[in-house]
């Protein structure tokens, strides 16, 4: 009876404990796969790590190529001014002394960026220009800015004069003597907007060149313009900005 009764608590026992077993095994059999899913994350984790890290510098570099702007990148460009007096167009031009400057506009409500007032000034005659100072680069007959006259365009750098590629320009409103003055939409901190600046030694570190594009300026006597065909060096030392 004893055997018996002993054998019985046992296999009641067992079967109440039987949930409590399942549940063991399933917890340590969820407890191994949680594991090895983590060791997997981590060493996938290294892995992208180390392949990050093997990126160094001069990877980078010789991936980032620069960009070398040169007159001979740049498409040429005409510009047909027809029969606009050269005056119509300087005289217009001073009435937006005073503008503001304002970078990537050609609104005079609002202000100009440099090439954005040539724009303006040229499309109230009808004439159609480049947008940006730098595709003014191959425009025009290049001429010595010793032999430039009222309505020519001057170009230069940006206000970076290290960087050797048109950036800023104007017009010529007067040669006088030796002495050029230009008209142009500045973005100093003194003379901001549409202001006349003398051809000064600041200006004359970033000069690149003159050109004419007025039909009128290009047929003069041969004697008045006859140097119009030398070159003009930007060889000039740049002067820092003040």
């Amino acid at each position: 009876m004893e055997d018996e009764a002993f054998g019985l608590i046992l296999v009641t026992l067992l079967m109440m404990n039987k949930n409590l077993i399942f549940g063991c095994v399933l917890f340590f059999a969820f407890i191994s796969c949680t594991y090895n899913d983590m060791t997997d994350y981590k060493t996938v984790e290294s892995d992208s790590v180390k392949a990050v890290s093997t990126i160094t510098n001069d990877t980078l570099k010789s991936a980032i190529k620069p960009v070398i702007v040169t007159s001979d990148s740049l498409p040429a460009s005409s510009i047909t001014t027809g029969n606009v007096p050269v005056d119509s167009v300087v005289e217009f031009a001073k009435t937006m002394i005073g503008t503001p400057y304002l970078y990537g506009s050609i609104d005079p409500i609002h202000g100009f960026d440099c090439s954005g007032f040539i724009t303006y000034v040229f499309n109230h005659f009808k004439i159609n220009v480049p947008r940006s100072s730098i595709d003014f680069t191959n425009v025009g007959k290049e001429i010595p800015v010793s032999d430039s006259k009222k309505g020519d365009l001057i170009l230069f750098t940006g206000t970076d004069s290290t960087e050797r590629f048109v950036g800023h320009m104007g017009i010529i409103i007067s040669n006088e003597n030796g002495l050029v003055q230009f008209i142009h939409s500045s973005s100093g901190k003194k003379a901001n907007g549409v202001v006349i600046t003398p051809f000064n030694n600041y200006y004359k570190g970033r000069f690149m060149k003159v050109v004419r594009i007025f039909k009128s300026l290009l047929n003069l006597p041969e004697g008045e313009a006859s140097s119009s065909h030398k070159a003009v060096h930007s060889d000039s030392k740049p002067i820092p900005n003040s």
